[in-house]
């Protein structure tokens, strides 16, 4: 094959993500931490299948078309970390293709590593040993070759990066000491092999199938937020006419619409728009749309009988206000224990999720959109979610959007506390930062199989204690392996103890961890029902 067009390149990505599908279980597997929360996999799939689906609902085989929805929905369905960085890996592929009806060999290298670059540059702390070396070694390398082989067809440039991307991926362990210690490769890495893979095959024409159903994103997964009253989930995609292409106002009919209902998203890509809104009068909504253009998609659900289907996907619990507040604050948290301590703590908005599921950049922007503030404060309290909620900031540029860095369920909290809706923006960012700097955070959660972490040697249903990133303790005994950990972070410094219990605690044995802070360290203790899943305990020591 000496080019690939438009139509060449769907395929491409219809095979790389059912590879990527099929392997995700294995590449979730590949987690360092031997906790039941591995979801690298997960998330690149969910990223990956959202850029996807958006491809599949374009009219058009044009090859520069492709390549931007694909960027755009890799953008906005971006979860985690390795989903992050994996939507600029194709936002680099796509500014290097723009205006091209086809592309050769050497211009699939340049994209690649022009992929490689805008992934660099997105992250602030370049990690290597990761998916960020894997796509900058690989293409590297394979445009090397592509420039000494200026005529080299696209099966010839495939096996070369293929080559090196695997190559570059054996070698991880060595860059990552964490990896080596474990016996793993970088699964980010993993997940992004499993795409180039699928593209490959595709070209060599063997396209990989989807061998099961996996877990892939909805048409509208991204904002399926639980309205306070039930009505009919309507969503639909408008062409504007010839009129509005230059004159549509995205302000306009959001503002229209949000007399309709709520949970409403409005989103503008060039002469598409597309609409999700939870309303009574499904039938005004798309009365009040179709005076722009004609739909070209339309869906819409009774949420009463749809109900028993969607209570355990994820929701976005928002507070709807009629006038525009001074701050409005985000956060993400799972268990309704949780959800219910930040709303307490001023959070207007709490988006589902942690770290088993993390939110994607879509959802932080329709959060973002639901909330009527003049400054925006953003708590992901999660290290791999840091990056999706900072995407989001960046899609919306005419609000005022604070990102903290808070990287757990503590820091997020902590920051709550030191909040101040009275003070200015600067003064706030001091305090909330300096709040979040000085907390400790430590959890207790089981492990899903054997392995050896720093020294200490795990079996399967064994009881971590795990502070910060380091794990201390691990024991049969749960009791035990929290005590171990308060030993670890409690010092002659610490003043307070938050005690977070989890789904499956019970009164018993947050008792006797009370008990054995009161009579060992004699610090006030804050102890909080969060209802998680996963972390029996989270723990933070201010």
């Amino acid at each position: 094959m000496k080019l690939i067009n438009g139509k060449i390149l769907r395929g491409m990505i219809l095979s790389g993500s059912n590879n990527l599908t099929n392997q995700k279980d294995k590449i979730d597997a590949l987690n360092v931490f031997p906790v039941p929360d591995g979801d690298t996999g997960t998330n690149m799939s969910l990223t990956f299948s959202n850029g996807l689906n958006e491809v599949n609902k374009l009219n058009s085989d044009d090859l520069s078309a492709v390549s931007k929805t694909l960027s755009r929905g890799l953008l906005m369905g971006a979860r985690g970390n390795s989903g992050v960085i994996l939507s600029q890996i194709f936002r680099g592929f796509y500014q290097a293709v723009e205006g091209k009806s086809e592309i050769n060999g050497l211009d699939v290298s340049i994209a690649f590593n022009k992929g490689a670059a805008v992934a660099y540059k997105a992250v602030m702390r370049p990690v290597e040993g990761t998916i960020l070396t894997v796509i900058r070694e690989s293409a590297y390398y394979a445009n090397k070759y592509a420039e000494e082989n200026v005529e080299c067809t696209i099966n010839e440039y495939f096996d070369v990066l293929t080559k090196e991307a695997m190559i570059s991926l054996e070698n991880t362990p060595e860059l990552l000491p964490v990896l080596k210690e474990v016996g793993v490769v970088d699964s980010g890495a993993t997940g992004l092999i499993a795409i180039l893979d699928g593209f490959k095959a595709y070209i060599d024409g063997s396209p990989i199938e989807l061998l099961e159903k996996g877990e892939t994103a909805k048409d509208y997964s991204q904002h399926d937020i639980k309205s306070d009253e039930f009505g009919y989930c309507t969503e639909f995609i408008v062409r504007l006419n010839e009129k509005y292409k230059k004159t549509f106002d995205e302000a306009r009919l959001t503002k229209q619409l949000s007399k309709l209902g709520d949970s409403l998203v409005v989103v503008q890509d060039d002469d598409l728009v597309k609409v999700h809104v939870h309303t009574l009068t499904p039938g005004d909504a798309l009365n009040l749309a179709q005076r722009y253009g004609e739909f070209i998609k339309l869906k819409i659900e009774n949420m009463q009988e749809q109900h028993s289907n969607i209570v355990n996907e994820k929701k976005e619990e928002v507070i709807e206000e009629d006038t525009e507040k001074e701050y409005a604050i985000i956060a993400v948290a799972a268990g309704e224990g949780l959800k219910n301590i930040f709303k307490e703590y001023r959070v207007d908005v709490v988006i589902s999720g942690g770290q088993t599921m993390n939110p994607s950049t879509e959802d932080f922007t329709a959060a973002i959109k639901q909330v009527k503030a003049k400054h925006i404060f953003i708590l992901p309290n999660n290290s791999n979610i840091i990056l999706a909620a900072q995407q989001a900031a960046m899609i919306i540029e005419d609000e005022d959007i604070h990102v903290f860095e808070t990287k757990s369920i503590p820091q997020g909290l902590s920051a709550c506390l030191m909040f101040n809706p009275e003070v200015s923006v600067e003064d706030n960012l001091h305090e909330m930062n300096a709040a979040i700097e000085n907390v400790l955070t430590g959890q207790v959660t089981y492990a899903i199989k054997d392995t050896s972490f720093d020294g200490i040697k795990i079996e399967a249903g064994d009881y971590m204690g795990i502070k910060e990133k380091e794990i201390v303790y691990s024991t049969k005994d749960i009791i035990e392996a929290t005590k171990k950990l308060l030993d670890s972070m409690i010092s002659e410094e610490s003043e307070i103890a938050t005690l977070i219990y989890g789904e499956n605690i019970s009164e018993d044995q947050v008792n006797e961890i009370v008990k054995y802070i009161q009579d060992n360290f004699g610090i006030e203790i804050d102890v909080q029902n969060g209802g998680q899943p996963v972390y029996s305990f989270i723990i933070g020591i201010e």
